[in-house]
């Protein structure tokens, strides 16, 4: 990979307002822009992943959207070789390159390239797994905040993969998952400029609520029952995004609709704390602090004119 090509990365919390910001950026300077969001790949899964409009994407390129079916667990070295491979060919066509998105994990490894860790033991997934089925995420969770209390900061109780991955990883190793990879460090594969959203707590709350308030007038509960309808069962990847997870609950009758939406907007809020820890991790991140009333219009005028050589295109 060369160095010299160069990302601006757009991150921040859930619903901070990156993608517009991205998209105004982009739309700008002819940009286009490559998805840095763990459940955006998934096809179908719209509502819920907030995804642009495909209005919005004929007119801006977007790429690692809508890339993988439901029923597939999407995997960060997958995520790494597809977004080289779109980083790669959107500098071939001399635009700038957005990343714009908020899984810390899949910017990590983008970033500074991928943490393998000890090989999988089955057995123990397997055994996890169960325990999982038996008592419930939470006890898993709360066991790996025991022995690794920073991944636990890290990792949302809903993700099970990770929380399991975590677990096999200290009981193959006697050591956090999270102390390997503060040691294991690497030169950043690329060039970057990482433009970072940050928001008053609520201001975000407020946000967050009119999200899901949005979503669900959108239909993101025919959504999640469209996929449960689907020959093949969804992921365990896919059935854990926020959204999804809560409404699941309900459609299979543990949860009321109004405590499900309740929890959706619970999840998100714990969610966007867990990516504001991973977010501090990353050095260089130049913090934008907004107001409830900046437009991504307004940002990214101010942000186009600051870098405007930067994001000139490529001499040919």
């Amino acid at each position: 990979m060369e160095t010299a090509t160069h990302l601006t990365l757009v991150i921040g919390c859930t619903g901070c307002g990156k993608g517009a910001l991205g998209r105004a950026l982009a739309s700008r300077t002819g940009g286009e822009i490559v998805s840095l969001d763990s459940m955006k790949v998934y096809r179908r899964m719209d509502i819920g992943t907030a995804k642009p409009s495909a209005e919005i994407r004929a007119q801006i390129p977007h790429h690692l959207i809508d890339v993988a079916e439901p029923r597939e667990d999407f995997s960060v070295a997958r995520y790494v070789e597809a977004a080289d491979v779109a980083i790669r060919g959107i500098r071939e066509r001399r635009r700038p390159v957005f990343v714009v998105g908020g899984t810390p994990l899949f910017m990590k490894a983008l970033l500074e390239g991928l943490f393998e860790g000890p090989g999988a033991d089955q057995a123990i997934r397997d055994r996890l797994s169960r325990e999982a089925q038996e008592h419930g995420n939470d006890a898993l969770h709360r066991r790996l905040a025991d022995v690794d209390p920073l991944a636990a900061q890290r990792i949302h109780r809903n993700d099970l993969r990770r929380i399991v991955r975590a677990l096999e990883v200290f009981e193959l190793t006697g050591q956090p998952i999270s102390s390997l990879q503060t040691q294991w460090e690497r030169q950043r594969r690329y060039d970057t400029l990482i433009l970072g959203l940050r928001r008053g707590r609520e201001d975000q709350n407020h946000r967050t609520n009119e999200r899901v308030r949005r979503m669900m007038d959108a239909g993101l509960l025919d959504e999640v029952r469209a996929l449960l309808d689907e020959p093949d069962p969804l992921s365990t990847t896919a059935r854990q995004a926020v959204g999804y997870a809560e409404l699941i609950e309900h459609l299979e009758g543990r949860l009321s609709l109004a405590d499900a939406i309740e929890m959706v907007k619970i999840n998100t809020r714990q969610l966007a704390k867990a990516q504001r820890t991973w977010f501090k991790r990353f050095s260089g991140v130049d913090w934008i602090d907004l107001q409830a009333d900046d437009s991504a219009d307004k940002v990214a005028d101010r942000l186009a004119a600051r870098f405007q050589e930067l994001w000139s295109p490529s001499p040919k």
